[in-house]
């Protein structure tokens, strides 16, 4: 007997167990002493706005949930390249990330990206938080990816060691581009060589001459120190883009009503967070660049939108003309 006491004491205590830690797969919320753990990746450094932005994300939903669901971040591609992390966030080995590379889900949501349809970061934010922004995110969810928040990526500038004043400065210059096809595409229209990589490679890459020039956000080239390596910032403002964070949909839907609605609510409170980050420390981030010896140009932007429009006539049928047509109107009203 006190054999069979001493069995079923120890299976009492592993089944106990087993009931404290569940690592439920298949979309189930990772959950430890009813605790869940929400995994938060991307790519940039941790000087960033955009970490910044994320680490204030993780404060209000960890004190919104009363400690109930607990965030933990991976910055500076720890978990692989924007592309990856998109696609390990749609297996749920990764719950969220704030990445711009979705267009390998649906083309839809890359319609922001054409050159030159935003003047400000006014008319870009009103469109994003609108229907249009709802309507380009809607497909991803047939992928498993819910955007519960537009953070900020900002306009994009190139760096070079020469001023690029026109389109003809362009001309053959190897310039590194993240792998989105309107990037190439807009690049390809100005006359470079827009050549692809990992933003992680891309410091050396310009150090060691792989690559001639860059085109990111004034943050991104802040963060990064390309004042080292490139002489020139451009003000080319060729291109915005929004930085969507998305969610898997199946961990999502294993979350109570008051946890999803804790998590969406401090997914857009971070996102206009970031937005502010960006814009108040843009002008001092340029001063700064300055004082390191970065050269600034303000090229003739409307030479370089002129020799763009072919990548609106490309892209017409992808997007279609109703959504195209809807998105040019909404900017115009702006």
């Amino acid at each position: 007997m006190k054999y069979l006491r001493n069995i079923l004491v120890i299976a009492t205590a592993v089944l106990g167990l087993g009931l404290i830690i569940v690592f439920v797969a298949n979309g189930q919320a990772v959950k430890s002493n009813d605790q869940i753990t929400l995994r938060f990746g991307h790519g940039a450094a941790e000087t960033n706005e955009r970490h910044l932005a994320v680490e204030y994300f993780k404060e209000l939903v960890e004190e919104e949930s009363d400690g109930k669901i607990k965030v933990q971040i991976y910055p500076n591609e720890q978990l692989g390249s924007e592309a990856e992390m998109i696609e390990s966030v749609a297996l749920n080995d990764l719950q969220m990330v704030a990445a711009s590379a979705y267009s390998q889900y649906d083309s839809k949501i890359s319609i922001i990206e054409l050159p030159y349809l935003f003047d400000s970061y006014e008319e870009a934010w009103n469109l994003l938080d609108g229907e249009v922004g709802e309507k380009i995110a809607e497909p991803l969810l047939e992928d498993n990816l819910r955007i519960l928040a537009y953070f900020e990526n900002g306009f994009r500038h190139t760096t070079s060691n020469q001023p690029i004043e026109s389109p003809e400065d362009l001309n053959g210059l190897k310039i590194r581009t993240p792998e989105f096809p309107i990037s190439l595409s807009t690049f390809q229209a100005l006359g470079a060589n827009p050549t692809p990589m990992a933003f992680g490679e891309l410091y050396m890459s310009l150090q060691q001459g792989t690559v001639d020039a860059q085109e990111n956000p004034v943050a991104n080239v802040y963060a990064s120190k390309f004042q080292e390596v490139q002489q020139y910032l451009n003000f080319t403002g060729h291109q915005y883009m929004a930085l969507p964070a998305a969610i898997n949909e199946e961990f999502w839907q294993s979350l109570s009503s008051e946890m999803q609605e804790v998590v969406e609510t401090s997914g857009r409170k971070a996102a206009q967070y970031h937005r502010d980050l960006i814009v108040e420390n843009e002008e001092k981030m340029i001063n700064d660049l300055k004082e390191d010896g970065m050269k600034m140009v303000e090229p003739q932007k409307e030479l370089f939108r002129k020799q763009t429009e072919s990548v609106y006539e490309s892209y017409e049928s992808q997007f279609g003309s109703d959504l195209l047509g809807e998105v040019l109107q909404k900017v115009r009203e702006e």
